[in-house]
């Protein structure tokens, strides 16, 4: 199941700084059971190490709560308040991996995602964008998109609201650009 570095082009074992600027954390969800509401989390860090094998890696992230973002302020104020995310209780969202796999060449991030107090195991799909150069002179960046879908009822988010108005299901969309730590 071992994925060795020589499958991967270009890959390189090391410290890898999540960069905001080139990096998305994305969410959607279902309302009233018609239509889609999508949001982004705009502040955001982690490091992401590779071993000498894929699986041999980790990654870590924290999502500052308060920087979420629907495109409407009121919605935003909403989300941030009481009835979801609690932000005054819990700042911050965080990612810890436990491992990763490879099954039938697909990688999976397995982790704990921690969400308004609430600690529960996660898996996210993951596809290597690829690693490359950066933009300045022995720079080194790597790209990886994953995605995953919880429960909100399983992390206490919006307990008193209906699932007929906001779905129980919300979609994680990560598209990560990483910098080798020199």
């Amino acid at each position: 199941m071992s994925a060795p570095t020589t499958e991967i082009p270009g890959y390189i074992a090391g410290t890898w700084a999540i960069d905001p600027s080139h990096s998305d954390v994305t969410f959607t969800v279902r309302h009233l059971g018609v239509s889609k509401v999508r949001g982004r989390f705009s502040t955001f860090e982690g490091e992401i190490v590779t071993g000498d094998a894929v699986t041999d890696s980790s990654v870590t992230a924290t999502i500052q709560a308060t920087a979420v973002d629907t495109n409407s302020a009121q919605r935003d104020e909403h989300v941030r308040g009481a009835d979801f995310l609690d932000v005054e209780q819990f700042p911050t969202l965080s990612f810890r991996s436990t491992g990763i796999r490879v099954d039938d060449g697909d990688y999976l991030i397995d982790g704990e995602l921690t969400l308004h107090g609430v600690t529960k195991p996660v898996t996210l799909q993951a596809e290597l964008g690829g690693f490359g150069d950066g933009m300045t002179p022995d720079s080194k960046v790597v790209g990886v998109e994953a995605s995953t879908e919880i429960s909100r009822s399983d992390f206490a988010v919006g307990a008193g609201i209906p699932t007929a108005v906001v779905s129980d299901k919300i979609k994680i969309e990560l598209n990560i650009e990483a910098g080798l730590q020199q």
